[in-house]
């Protein structure tokens, strides 16, 4: 009797909640007007309903209904970029995906996707109310259709060892050698003067991320995952996590990230219209410097310039059969006007989001007479490109403000200006590694056009001779494979 009454309680709970929740969802999702206004920059109403969403998936769990849940988890996701995204796709803006319209997603991919939930519960410590880490909720996704779920406690993080899952990325990032400020939202990231073993705390990732779910992954090291992050799980270093038995995730498969299931969807339909239109490849590396306040009210100084990304894109343009743009012929206003013609784009530069700079995300390019030599992400959102693939070989590139709705950085900008398929830094990138990295890179997509392989071969050819993850592990494919 009493198990009839607690779930009757629940489903009354569940009512009330999808009656508040979902149809500020649908506002979104058929507001026409919302989503032509939505600024990609800007996180989306959602930002204040996560709390709603998470006692939606929590009780939907409890009453054994995970894939309702899992709907509940994506609609959360990216509803700005999806609005704009769906706006330039077609004339109607798309709805929020149902499972079985998720599961074609994972098969059209013909990936695994495994979408990350962090749930919040209130708790009643030493005599007040405070917000904490409950569960982390994980779905995998196989391009079968199968849909399987698993649930980790991460209570004891803070009840037992006195810390949390965002403090453990954290610290895991400072003992590979960076580290992560928050300053109003944006990732600011500082190499330490002292690094440490990072390998205890990528296990230790490793542990929560991906042991609750290793059996149920690939298990063919080219079968593709594309993980699905939220909040501070956009931070991890994926490739790097490492198991009981020492092997690094890259190693055992091919890895990606998105946004959101229904952004990759959407991505992917892009993608299937640009195929073929353009044809050239663009390489930009060590630009003239611009200059900029590296705080308000300082005077401006000249950004240092970057000798071994220019031999970087030299060598890449080589295998391409093409010119790199370098020094003064590198303007903005000049890259800017060949970005449409390109199908690759590689930006070799300074770059990244800073919250003490006046321009928050940007990348150095050279300025000019009609420029200021800065490509700021709102001016990348105006774009309309028609490439496939943009790498942003600098520093912080897939980083930016974290929200309810995803990072809000240049990776964002360049999905809004309808690129499928973007690679960005999770730190501050060396010189050398790097074009060591980038050259293995392309040699490898001249061969084959599969981005998450060639990324893959790259990592495992620099681990090799740098086998800090510090030195390989920075570069993360974000969107369509």
């Amino acid at each position: 009797m009493k198990k009839i009454q607690t779930y009757f309680v629940q489903s009354i709970c569940l009512c009330i909640l999808a009656i508040t929740y979902l149809p500020n969802i649908n506002i979104l999702a058929n507001n026409k007007v919302l989503a032509q206004t939505t600024n990609a920059d800007e996180p989306s109403i959602l930002e204040t309903q996560t709390s709603t969403s998470n006692r939606l998936q929590k009780l939907l769990i409890e009453q054994n209904k995970p894939e309702a849940a899992l709907e509940i988890s994506e609609r959360s996701r990216n509803r700005a970029l999806v609005d704009i995204l769906s706006d330039r796709s077609s004339s109607s803006v798309v709805k929020p995906l149902s499972t079985e319209q998720i599961k074609q997603v994972a098969k059209q991919q013909n990936a695994t996707l495994v979408q990350y939930s962090i749930i919040n519960d209130e708790f009643n410590i030493e005599g007040k109310k405070q917000t904490r880490e409950s569960e982390l909720y994980i779905w995998v996704i196989k391009p079968t259709g199968e849909i399987a779920f698993r649930s980790v406690d991460l209570k004891p993080l803070w009840q037992k060892e006195n810390t949390s899952l965002a403090d453990l990325i954290t610290h895991s990032r400072r003992t590979l050698g960076v580290s992560s400020n928050y300053l109003k939202g944006i990732v600011i990231l500082k190499h330490p003067e002292q690094k440490n073993n990072p390998s205890q705390q990528l296990q230790k990732l490793h542990q929560l991320l991906i042991a609750p779910i290793a059996n149920i992954l690939p298990n063919q090291a080219d079968a593709h995952i594309i993980f699905i992050p939220q909040g501070e799980l956009f931070l991890v270093p994926f490739t790097a996590l490492k198991d009981t038995k020492g092997k690094y995730l890259i190693e055992q498969h091919t890895i990606s990230t998105a946004p959101s299931i229904q952004a990759l969807n959407l991505l992917y339909q892009r993608q299937q219209k640009i195929q073929g239109v353009a044809k050239d490849v663009l390489i930009v590396g060590n630009p003239t410097m611009p200059s900029i306040s590296l705080k308000p009210g300082e005077s401006p100084q000249k950004l240092s310039q970057l000798p071994g990304a220019e031999q970087e894109a030299k060598d890449i343009a080589s295998i391409f059969n093409t010119q790199a743009l370098t020094g003064d012929a590198a303007t903005e206003t000049t890259v800017v006007q060949k970005m449409p013609q390109a199908k690759i784009i590689h930006l070799a530069t300074q770059g990244g989001c800073n919250d003490s700079l006046e321009i928050t995300c940007g990348l150095a390019l050279a300025p000019s007479q009609q420029d200021d030599g800065w490509l700021t992400s709102e001016e990348i959102l105006k774009l309309n490109l028609k490439a496939d693939l943009v790498v942003l070989s600098s520093n912080d590139t897939a980083l930016g403000k974290i929200t309810a709705d995803g990072v809000i950085g240049l990776s964002r900008s360049f999905f809004a200006a309808a690129v499928p398929s973007v690679i960005g830094s999770l730190w501050s990138v060396p010189d050398k590694e790097t074009a060591f990295l980038m050259i293995e890179f392309y040699q490898k997509l001249s061969e084959n056009p599969d981005k998450a392989a060639a990324l893959r071969h790259a990592m495992l050819a620099t681990m090799k001779k740098y086998p800090n993850p510090r030195d390989w592990a920075a570069f993360t494919l974000i969107g369509v494979l």
